[in-house]
């Protein structure tokens, strides 16, 4: 994650908007996206330097306030197919809550069949589902595995999820593919959690 977005998924989502919100953008950039937007820059400055044989260290922290103000503007700035906003709250042990309005009616139309029968009535449209996951970053790639999910009350089985997040995820102008391990951008080696915080280094 270039903090995720991710693809549905949290670290997936906040990964793709960062990427998204590096072009020119309408909205003037508030504080919090002055500063991850200078992160990315020095990122991307030590990621072309060590390319060339040199050696710069970059080290960041950030909290899930701050991610969560991000990733406003973010998508604001470039919308995203299927995603219409994202909240996520940040635990230890590399343990990730998301809450995300998704497009429903567009998952579907990407792939017929994808909402399970049960689930249609209620999952149409745009609608919020929390889905938290549990995400394992390393050597400049990042997995993930779904612990829980669910819209309102109601459970939503993993098969579903990660499918969704699968389609989701390739719709994304960087077309990632969420069934194999996802490159971390920037030269990111290391990202790992703790209580409201995402810290890690190139």
């Amino acid at each position: 994650m270039s903090l995720l977005i991710a693809g549905a998924a949290l670290i997936f989502q906040a990964q793709a908007a960062s990427n998204s919100a590096t072009a020119p953008a309408a909205p003037t950039p508030p504080p919090v996206a002055v500063k991850v937007l200078g992160l990315f820059d020095q990122l991307r400055q030590a990621q072309t330097k060590n390319a060339e044989g040199g050696h710069q260290k970059v080290n960041f922290r950030l909290s899930d306030g701050e991610i969560n103000d991000y990733m406003r503007y973010a998508l604001k700035a470039t919308p995203r197919p299927g995603l219409d906003a994202v909240t996520v709250k940040v635990f230890p042990k590399d343990y990730i809550s998301t809450f995300t309005m998704v497009d429903f009616d567009a998952v579907e139309r990407w792939h017929p069949g994808t909402i399970p029968a049960l689930l249609r009535p209620v999952l149409k449209g745009k609608k919020s589902i929390w889905v938290d996951y549990r995400i394992h970053a390393q050597n400049s790639q990042m997995t993930f595995e779904v612990e829980k999910a669910r819209y309102e009350n109601i459970p939503l089985p993993a098969f579903f999820v990660n499918k969704m997040i699968q389609l989701v995820a390739a719709r994304q102008p960087e077309k990632y593919d969420t069934t194999k391990p996802v490159p971390i951008p920037f030269g990111l080696r290391q990202v790992a959690t703790s209580d409201h915080i995402i810290e890690g280094h190139n």
